[in-house]
């Protein structure tokens, strides 16, 4: 008696609607990671503004690589080159597809590399808007996902994903586009599920490795909706397809 009651409360308790909206949702975000994969490597030249809350600006230059691992995760490293008081700060991470990512922080001024901790990942980038969990690679295999909506008048999918993994964020929003197949806006929500920031992507230009046409962004602008301060990152002189050496994105290589 017993087992049967288990067995109606799991009958009348299971919505096919939300089964058919967790699987559409994945579908969407595999047709983006399988469009935006394949890219080998690339490198550029970075500029970033941070806007404080009275509209000040502070604009910091890096230099930025990227290299693809098959079967895991990206592996970047951003260099800063001005303004001074950054130059020489390295940040390399390690992305994984299922668990937590590998970062650490060179810092010159006391020349030692400094390992940031999960319970660091949702903190500020630099100073900046962006937080370390935001600079990973964001692999699929970390998040739930759940499809929200088709706008065919403008293209564009709209997904949630919560995550599985140790993160900042209790939920994500992301609009797609289904010309350039990435997101061009994100709604992030903090642990209370409180808006906390939005990032929209701009810009975006069209890139072809080995055959394959790809687009990427080259500006994001995150604000936070809690504290109105901004950051903005711009990519310049931006290549794809660049085969670096694997033994550069190296803790050993910060120093």
């Amino acid at each position: 008696m017993t087992n049967i009651i288990f067995l109606l409360i799991a009958v009348l308790s299971f919505n096919p609607g939300n089964v058919l909206a967790d699987q559409k949702g994945i579908e969407i975000a595999t047709i983006v990671r399988d469009a935006n994969n394949n890219f080998i490597g690339e490198k550029s030249k970075v500029e970033m503004i941070l806007i404080d809350s009275h509209g000040e600006k502070t604009i910091r230059e890096m230099e930025s690589k990227v290299l693809e691992i098959p079967g895991d995760g990206d592996r970047s490293l951003s260099i800063f080159l001005t303004p001074f008081d950054v130059k020489g700060t390295k940040m390399l991470t390690w992305s994984h597809k299922s668990t937590d990512d590998d970062q650490w922080l060179y810092l010159p001024s006391f020349r030692r590399v400094k390992r940031i901790n999960s319970r660091n990942k949702s903190s500020s980038f630099m100073g900046s808007e962006f937080s370390y969990e935001d600079l990973g690679s964001q692999e699929i295999e970390k998040y739930n996902y759940k499809f929200i909506s088709d706008n065919s008048e403008t293209n564009v999918w709209a997904i949630e994903r919560t995550p599985k993994v140790s993160s900042g964020y209790s939920k994500q929003k992301l609009f797609i586009s289904k010309k350039y197949n990435n997101s061009i806006k994100i709604e992030y929500f903090d642990r209370k599920g409180e808006l906390l920031k939005i990032a929209t992507f701009d810009k975006f230009k069209q890139y072809t490795v080995n055959k394959k046409t790809m687009w990427r962004s080259s500006i994001i602008h995150m604000k936070n909706i809690q504290t109105n301060k901004q950051s903005i990152i711009t990519w310049k002189d931006r290549k794809i397809g660049i085969k670096h050496k694997e033994s550069i994105f190296n803790k050993r290589a910060l120093k």
